[in-house]
């Protein structure tokens, strides 16, 4: 019996403490991705509630289209060019699922796709659409999920969130919905994209597994609009975490830990432009803040120095040199690689790392 089938079966809360394969990940070794051209992308992701009365299926999709299209119109005018990913909030298309999931689920093929895909071909992004997914209506199955659809409005793939919101007095997850059991990363055309849906931060499994699987941006639909725990995240695995949610802000968090970009009231959209090839570099008397990359690149180099962290995140803007490149010119370590080499130095010491 699959995993899906045996949840089901079990029901609830108790298949939840019942299922194998929940258990963390082992650690991962962060992998460094300075050696490679520069790969911009720029993310839009919006702070948009969706309690009250529910307006229908046809006006709900006008208005997360309206979102989208929001988010491109502001990717022309800030950077001069298209949007590349688009992250709407969990469940954007059906708001809240109450006590019954199934009632309130919505199957993606018609209506739901055929909006998305026209809009995925028209701003030539990609877009993360959140809903309660109604899988079988003779199987009484739905899903809290988030389909991913592609440049050209194709399918590229299907997240659903395994961490439910359980509610300990009816044992039951989400108003009867199905947990998901696989964590894909979706290789997209600027790079390695995974997916985690707000109750899912507070559980190591899926962020260490996307990172195992090399995730460098994570896509976080939520209803909570916590920063810290999604920064220590993005620190803990290195990778990027777009956060897009139904109040109170919505926040782009960097592999430093820190928050790159963020909105709060009364804004509500935020598009952002990162780079994928990045050097994350500690403090060193050689690198100056960062001001050693400026004397010898100029504006070719961008970066964010930290000192209130003793660190920074450094990216190359010249097609034809790495941010790797430029770090080993200068006589620097990223900071992995150090702690590696201290790691060793340590070992011969005999002091634990």
């Amino acid at each position: 019996m699959d995993r899906r089938k045996f949840l089901t079966t079990m029901g609830g809360l108790a298949a939840l403490e019942a299922a194998p394969g929940l258990a963390a990940s082992p650690e991962v070794r962060v992998r460094s991705t300075s050696n490679g051209p520069p790969r911009k992308v720029i993310v839009g992701t919006v702070m948009q509630a969706f309690w009250g009365e529910y307006p229908g299926l046809q006006i709900r999709l006008e208005q997360l289209a309206g979102i989208v299209d929001r988010m491109a119109a502001q990717a022309g005018k800030k950077y001069g060019r298209s949007l590349d990913l688009a992250v709407l909030p969990e469940t954007a298309i059906t708001g809240e699922a109450g006590e019954d999931a199934l009632a309130h689920a919505v199957p993606f093929p018609g209506q739901v796709q055929d909006v998305f895909t026209r809009k995925a071909r028209e701003h030539r992004c990609y877009i993360v659409v959140p809903t309660y997914l109604l899988e079988s209506k003779e199987k009484k199955l739905s899903s809290n999920a988030a389909i991913l659809i592609g440049r050209k409005g194709e399918v590229v793939g299907t997240y659903r969130k395994m961490h439910l919101v359980v509610s300990l007095d009816r044992r039951t997850m989400e108003g009867g919905s199905t947990p998901g059991d696989v964590l894909p990363v979706f290789h997209c055309d600027f790079g390695k994209l995974g997916i985690q849906i707000c109750y899912d931060m507070e559980f190591d499994h899926g962020w260490s597994e996307l990172a195992r699987q090399g995730a460098e941006l994570i896509a976080w639909p939520t209803q909570s609009p916590q920063t810290a725990h999604p920064a220590f995240r993005a620190m803990q695995q290195r990778c990027y975490i777009v956060s897009s949610t139904w109040r109170h802000n919505a926040s782009i968090f960097e592999p430093t830990g820190k928050i790159a970009a963020q909105i709060t009231p009364p804004q509500s959209i935020l598009v952002h432009e990162l780079d994928l090839s990045y050097a994350l570099l500690p403090w060193s008397s050689k690198l100056q803040k960062g001001d050693a990359f400026r004397e010898v690149y100029g504006d070719k180099v961008g970066f964010r120095y930290y000192e209130d962290e003793d660190c920074g995140i450094f990216w190359s803007n010249d097609p034809q040199n790495t941010v790797g490149e430029m770090v080993r010119s200068i006589g620097l370590l990223e900071m992995e690689e150090e702690l590696a080499r201290v790691r060793q130095f340590y070992r011969k010491a005999g002091v634990p790392s």
